[in-house]
């Protein structure tokens, strides 16, 4: 390959690995004086994870700035052509999922994944969107939802986009699959925690705190 070809595509991918590595997570809760999130839950430095310490705003600030990142690379790269912005994609997705400032243990990808969708074809996205939120509704599961979501993603973006985002999107599936390796085994003992929607009221006067 002609190196004036091959050169930008290797600067798409350190870009995108650079900026996917930026643990948001791990930084927002320091910053709220948590502590290291990867000391509680899973260990993991997601939203999910996130939400375990009872800030909300912070895990939607996660989820945010997790899905951010992985559009920024697509639409920063993105001006090297549609090939670049899925490079820099695969960059992010590496970067959240393997950090080399954490010993490469970073995050499952899903947040940022749906990001990178949105951003390269937000028709795509938009489907990953729904189809997790279908999932999520129907089984009340969220890594259920969240692979099925990005599993169906080639299909979806073979059919609506074309085959470089076709590939680009079974690659990022491929990573968020490795990535919920321990939650697939506890889905097929079916021993994945279920979703509450409804929290339960807190006791009233008199009522016991049970």
């Amino acid at each position: 390959m002609d190196g004036t070809i091959l050169w930008p595509l290797v600067l798409a991918a350190l870009g995108g690995y650079l900026l996917g590595s930026v643990p948001f997570g791990l930084v927002l809760t320091r910053l709220a004086g948590l502590g290291d999130i990867r000391t509680i839950g899973s260990g993991n430095i997601g939203a999910t994870n996130v939400l375990r310490t009872g800030n909300t705003a912070l895990a939607a600030a996660t989820l945010l700035l997790d899905g951010g990142k992985g559009a920024a690379a697509v639409l920063l790269a993105g001006w090297g052509g549609f090939d670049a912005a899925l490079v820099a994609a695969a960059g992010a997705m590496l970067g959240h999922s393997f950090p080399v400032w954490l010993g490469f243990r970073g995050g499952k990808g899903v947040a940022t994944a749906l990001g990178i969708l949105l951003a390269a074809s937000w028709p795509v996205g938009v489907a990953a969107c729904l189809i997790w939120l279908i999932t999520a509704y129907l089984f009340r599961i969220s890594s259920l939802a969240a692979l099925v979501a990005i599993v169906t993603s080639p299909w979806i973006g073979w059919a609506v986009a074309d085959a470089r985002l076709a590939i680009a999107a079974a690659f990022i599936a491929a990573l968020v699959v490795i990535r919920h390796e321990a939650n697939i085994r506890r889905l097929v003992r079916g021993e994945e925690p279920r979703i509450a929607f409804h929290r339960k009221p807190p006791p009233t006067q008199g009522e016991s705190a049970q």
